[in-house]
């Protein structure tokens, strides 16, 4: 299989002068393409933190990242900026869209940075908003809709100009359990039909129960990680929700 993403020995550490905290130590990571992973562990054991390094938002204090071959710690400023916006996508919890902007255009901003021609940008605009479910939304404003149809517009955005990996960070933490199951639905079929490489960090059991393997670190270090295999996704879940019982750590919710 490819090898979209590779991390090696990564360590973070903050502070100094022996007041220094290790956040993250020694923690090897590698996504394959067409993966479906999530990141799980307790609060304060370093998942957004790995996340926000693995996708180039921060920097480790030791180890490597490299996204399609590419060593992300070699690029300059500029060339990371760039890198971001042609290489990956991104679902934050907040959703991150603009106001200012209707959905169809927060849809279409990576395409129209990326100097699309207009007539493509409104075809794959639409296209995503179909496979979200919200087609008939693309002329409101963010503000105009629900958090989970701002959520789908987050996601068909991250998606639309067919990033190497998309990013999420606790994409279903703001959303009632129906948006949630709406949002994790369809990002497992984009995952399972186009191939699309995703990695998520969650708490919620019923969240990972979706993706094909779980990553579980605990106090900054690696545990251990599940594969999905031929399982259903209710005994993916109960296999998850019992690592998590092991790790002491994690929102145990019904699925």
């Amino acid at each position: 299989m490819e090898l979209v993403l590779e991390a090696v020995g990564i360590n973070k550490s903050y502070g100094g002068r022996g007041n220094v905290f290790s956040a993250l130590h020694n923690i090897d990571v590698r996504i394959e393409k067409g993966e479906f992973t999530a990141i799980m562990g307790p609060s304060g054991a370093g998942k957004t933190t790995l996340l926000n390094i693995l996708s180039t938002i921060d920097v480790p204090t030791s180890g490597v990242v490299r996204i399609n071959g590419t060593n992300v710690q070699s690029l300059k400023e500029e060339e990371v900026s760039r890198f971001r916006r042609e290489k990956l996508g991104f679902i934050f919890q907040d959703y991150n869209l603009l106001d200012t902007l209707t959905i169809e255009e927060n849809i279409a901003l990576p395409l129209a940075l990326a100097g699309m021609p207009p007539v493509e940008i409104a075809r794959r605009a639409a296209e995503f908003a179909k496979v979200f479910g919200i087609e008939e939304l693309l002329g409101k404003y963010p503000y105009e809709v629900s958090g989970g149809q701002q959520q789908r517009a987050s996601a068909a955005r991250a998606l639309v100009a067919n990033p190497s990996i998309v990013f999420a960070d606790e994409p279903t933490g703001a959303l009632d359990s129906k948006s949630a199951y709406i949002l994790l639905k369809t990002l497992e079929e984009i995952n399972r039909n186009e191939g699309s490489t995703i990695l998520m960090v969650t708490h919620d059991p019923f969240a990972a129960s979706f993706c094909s393997r779980v990553v579980f670190i605990k106090d900054g270090g690696f545990f251990t990680e599940l594969r999905k295999g031929s399982q259903s996704r209710k005994q993916f879940f109960q296999q998850v929700v019992h690592v998590l019982a092991a790790l002491g750590g994690g929102q145990i919710e019904s699925i």
